[in-house]
């Protein structure tokens, strides 16, 4: 590579890291979370599920009980299980029946609690789990500007990963093994830049390209139905199988009920592991009424394995058939393993948490790099107007970066002690919180005080958490082992365990603080 290629590459590697590290940063810390969004929402709750990735329920009962809250006649009604959650999502379409006023024909959208039958809608059951899961891709800024700015984001971050790789090609095994902590600010940083970047390499590779697919794919379906599809992006939706089948309603009612609970049971019956996450049912309670009963098989047996029955109810009839044991088209291929690979679901506990740590160390690679841009403008040859500046835009950084900890940890003392806190009430906890803690450390002008007390604050509040749901709930860490409350108690240790490396790590940095003072 010729030393002009080299400068370009570098030079776009740091340009391209530096104008995304924020928005980056925020995205690897508050993912990183989200791979445990179900426990965290279910540990605020008091709740736990059995870890599987299907409903469970009396359907017939379930709708049962929904056709007494509304007349179901003539709706399309979805179950769909989304979280591993004692709440699955109902969607009921628009009544097509236009003898009933406006108000008894609107759909509606909303939660029900498969223990106690209970309804709650999206902001009243709003969880820090949804929370965070959400803040990684900015939901909470105005749509669809927020998605567009992660997708952008990771696909800038996939620019950075690449560059920094052609960059460091040439030396990337003998600096591996490199490791030189007594040397200068910027070796130290440099060395742990590169070793920490190349051992997560390949899991934020595969975040940057699933993150941008998932957030910008509105821009691309856009021109490619306008252009191959002249508009409709209907048929454009059919195509790729994100859109339901429709059914003309007769308006004429069945003679008889049809059990739900059979056809699901024929389903699974068919399909050795199958997992049902999902019922529709088209036209309920019509002679047009069909049933689709889809999931997936169990990802040990097939990682891949969607699939699904339509069933055609008034001749008892099989309407169309996508068998989950057959070869994974590539479409099915494409969509399916994006998203386990992004959720990294398919794996169990162990899979996430060491997700989780790679996540952590994709934060301090950014925090790395960002300091290795700070040290290496800090030259006697560089004016002190401008290195000033350099110093006010790293402190800045760093004070936004960092106390994302503290907050996030205060954020879990918030939902026990206020239960349920409630969307608004989280919303403007951590974002101002947030805001008053950055702002006390940007006044503060010093980087190592930001780091040490992010990290302290960070960890003593995280060792309160397990009491504080102790007193809230009873759900001591005794008491959820004994019971068998496994979500529960894994935020728990979860927390004790990341508290205890926080201040282990604070101990390293004091001694080598004293030691430099020497």
């Amino acid at each position: 590579m010729s030393k002009r290629t080299y400068n370009i590459l570098f030079h776009l590697h740091t340009v391209s890291g530096i104008v995304i590290s924020v928005a980056l940063y925020i995205i690897f810390f508050t993912g990183s979370f989200a791979f445990f969004r179900d426990e965290i929402a279910n540990w605020e709750r008091g709740h736990t599920v059995e870890s599987s990735e299907e409903i469970k329920l009396n359907f017939d009962e379930t709708f049962q009980h929904l056709s007494k809250e509304k007349n179901l006649y003539s709706r399309d009604v979805e179950l769909i299980h989304y979280y591993n959650e004692q709440n699955i999502g109902v969607n009921l379409g628009a009544s097509k029946d236009t003898l009933l006023s406006k108000e008894d024909i609107a759909g509606s959208y909303f939660y029900l609690n498969i223990k106690d039958k209970s309804t709650t809608d999206y902001v009243s059951s709003y969880s820090l789990g949804e929370f965070l899961y959400r803040l990684h891709f900015f939901a909470q800024l105005p749509q669809p500007y927020g998605y567009y700015l992660s997708g952008f984001v990771a696909f800038f971050f996939l620019f950075a990963l690449i560059t920094g790789i052609i960059v460091h090609w040439e030396k990337i095994i003998s600096n591996f093994y490199v490791f030189r902590p007594m040397s200068k600010l910027k070796t130290v940083w440099t060395d742990a830049h590169t070793a920490l970047g190349v051992i997560g390499f390949p899991f934020q590779f595969v975040y940057a390209v699933t993150g941008a697919f998932f957030m910008l794919k509105l821009l691309l379906v856009a021109p490619t139905a306008l252009t191959l599809y002249d508009g409709d992006d209907k048929k454009l939706y059919a195509d790729l199988e994100y859109a339901h089948p429709e059914f003309d309603f007769q308006n004429t009612p069945l003679a008889k009920p049809v059990s739900i609970d059979a056809l699901v049971q024929q389903v699974k019956d068919n399909w050795e592991g199958f997992r049902v996450n999902e019922v529709h049912v088209f036209n309920y309670g019509d002679t047009s009424m069909h049933v689709s009963v889809s999931g997936n098989l169990a990802y040990k047996d097939k990682i891949n394995g969607y699939g699904y029955t339509i069933f055609n109810v008034a001749n008892n009839s099989i309407h169309s058939v996508k068998d989950p044991t057959k070869k994974t088209s590539y479409l099915d291929a494409v969509k399916g393993i994006f998203f386990r690979l992004h959720f990294g679901d398919y794996g169990g506990y162990g899979l996430r948490i060491i997700s989780f740590i790679l996540g952590l160390i994709g934060c301090f690679v950014i925090l790395s790099g960002v300091l290795i841009w700070l040290t290496a403008r800090n030259k006697k040859n560089i004016p002190p107007k401008k290195k000033k500046f350099n110093e006010t835009v790293v402190r800045y950084y760093l004070a936004i970066c960092l106390s994302l900890y503290p907050i996030t940890a205060l954020s879990f003392i918030l939902v026990q002690v206020i239960n349920p806190a409630g969307m608004s009430l989280l919303y403007k906890f951590y974002f101002i919180g947030w805001l008053l803690i950055t702002t006390l450390f940007i006044l503060k002008k010093d980087n190592y005080f930001t780091n040490k007390y992010t990290l302290l604050s960070g960890s003593i509040i995280g060792l309160t958490i397990p009491i504080v749901n102790g007193i809230c709930t009873g759900n001591w860490i005794w008491v959820s082992y004994v019971k068998g409350y496994d979500q529960i108690l894994f935020i728990d240790i979860f927390w004790i365990v990341i508290s205890i490396i926080g201040l282990l790590i604070l101990r390293k940095m004091n001694a080598s603080k004293k030691i430099q003072n020497h």
